[in-house]
């Protein structure tokens, strides 16, 4: 295409020539063409439906996989992290049939009792398929061994070998790292006592909670230290409840899990929290009115409380049945733990700016162990675009002030992409880097937002 042609195209037309599929094993590889954000001239009004959870997807795949029986999904996300989930628990054995156009997926599960006797699943940098697979693997017969790409080989998994191993499970990280490769020797799984870790990740827990139903004999799981992201944990029980497990907590962080198959169900996904969360900010950043269709007060993903920290801010939120509405107002930094909800911390870290007074995000550590070191990536670009941030090692603190134009490095990972997309539409010059790799979660992000700013432009 010629320069003067592609100076003519609209903006989600450039998204398009941007973001057009490309085959997988290139694109894992794919550096794109940074995209430009234009700014808005007003507050932006307007609603949507976020494409569905991942965290539900994910797990509702590995629940109805264990199942016996036959499950629909409905509300299902397709991004990289639930296509590298499908095509494992295909190469395990499941026929997993996928319509993207309902976006609804149907299988036949397992009944707790994997079909083939080993495999190699390639999970990328997906960290709930690694780990939710893991466990699953271990219910089988023979060699798994489970794999991903360079930054997936730097995130901790030891934890989650060291319960297995302690639950009779012959598991090794294959490079003597704690992190994957896995390889996993498998002859079924023991019930008993088991144990885990809960200071870095509620993915461990989460993978040992789905899989303690298919054991041979019922569970107690206990978790050591402090425990991260509960409200992970709850989301987990209550979509295992739905296929039918009996779980209960006799005392606070200690599950007793009866071994009892999953029976097939069908189950509708809810919208991915974590992506509203951008689209709350839109209208706290612009002083806009952004109403989110398919979520409520009371949905399974405790990142809807994110909105609670845009109220703290000065904003104002209306929750109907089906939906939750936030309206912009003048924002006020406020000191807040987002422990329980820090899939949704850059975001705030990207509101920050445009409050009266600092910010400071706390108690998020873990961040450090995501698809990147987020704590210190957020910090690094804030600083780049002009802004004066401390760093410290729970988290952040964010001065509001000008902020320069300049390009934003997303180190491959979706959530830096989308939440400093909301600088740009606040700051004229602001550039997003590699803005495909948003496909891990929402591959229609950049042209969502496109069309609710549309008016505004």
């Amino acid at each position: 295409m010629r320069e003067t042609e592609r100076s003519v195209l609209s903006f989600s037309d450039r998204l398009n020539l941007l973001l057009e599929p490309m085959p997988s094993d290139t694109y894992s590889n794919a550096q794109m063409e940074a995209l430009a954000i234009q700014p808005v001239r007003g507050p932006v009004i307007g609603s949507i439906r976020p494409p569905g959870s991942k965290s539900l997807t994910n797990r509702a795949l590995i629940l109805a996989a264990l199942a016996r029986g036959r499950t629909k999904l409905t509300g299902v996300l397709d991004s990289k992290d639930t296509q590298v989930m499908i095509e494992s628990l295909r190469r395990l054995g499941l026929p997993v049939s996928q319509n993207l156009v309902a976006k609804s997926i149907e299988l036949t599960g397992c009944g707790g009792q994997i079909g083939v006797k080993g495999a190699d699943l390639w999970l990328e940098n997906s960290g709930t398929s690694i780990r939710f697979l893991t466990a699953m693997c271990a219910l089988g017969e023979g060699q798994f061994r489970l794999d991903g790409n360079a930054r997936m080989r730097e995130r901790p998994i030891a934890p989650l070998v060291k319960a297995l191993s302690e639950a009779g499970v012959s598991i090794e990280c294959e490079l003597g790292t704690d992190c994957p490769p896995v390889l996993i020797r498998a002859n079924g799984l023991k019930g008993g006592a088991w144990r885990v870790a809960g200071n870095l990740s509620s993915q461990y827990l989460s993978a040992l909670l789905m899989t303690a139903p298919c054991a041979q004999s019922d569970v107690e799981l206990s978790v050591t230290g402090h425990l991260v992201s509960r409200p992970y944990i709850d989301m987990t029980i209550a979509n295992m409840k739905q296929f039918g497990a009996q779980v209960r907590e006799p005392r606070p962080n200690v599950f007793a899990i009866k071994a009892s198959p999953y029976q097939g169900s069908d189950y509708d996904i809810e919208p991915d929290a974590s992506a509203a969360s951008y689209f709350f900010a839109l209208a706290a950043v612009t002083g806009g009115d952004i109403t989110v269709e398919g979520l409520h007060r009371n949905a399974l993903q405790g990142d809807v409380h994110f909105v609670d920290a845009l109220v703290r801010m000065g904003c104002r939120a209306d929750y109907g049945p089906h939906s939750i509405r936030v309206i912009g107002g003048p924002l006020t930094g406020i000191d807040i733990d987002m422990n329980a909800i820090s899939d949704t911390a850059q975001t705030l870290a990207c509101v920050a700016p445009f409050a009266k007074g600092p910010t400071r995000i706390r108690n998020v550590a873990h961040m450090r162990l995501k698809e990147t070191d987020r704590v210190s990536a957020v910090v690094t670009e804030l600083r780049r675009l002009g802004l004066q941030v401390e760093e410290h090692d729970d988290g952040m603190t964010i001065h509001p002030g000008p902020i320069n134009p300049g390009i934003v490095a997303t180190y491959d990972d979706h959530r830096m992409a989308m939440s400093f997309a909301l600088l740009g539409l606040r700051q004229e010059g602001i550039k997003i880097a590699d803005p495909g790799c948003t496909a891990k979660t929402y591959p229609d992000y950049f042209i969502d937002l496109d069309r609710l700013c549309a008016g505004v432009r």
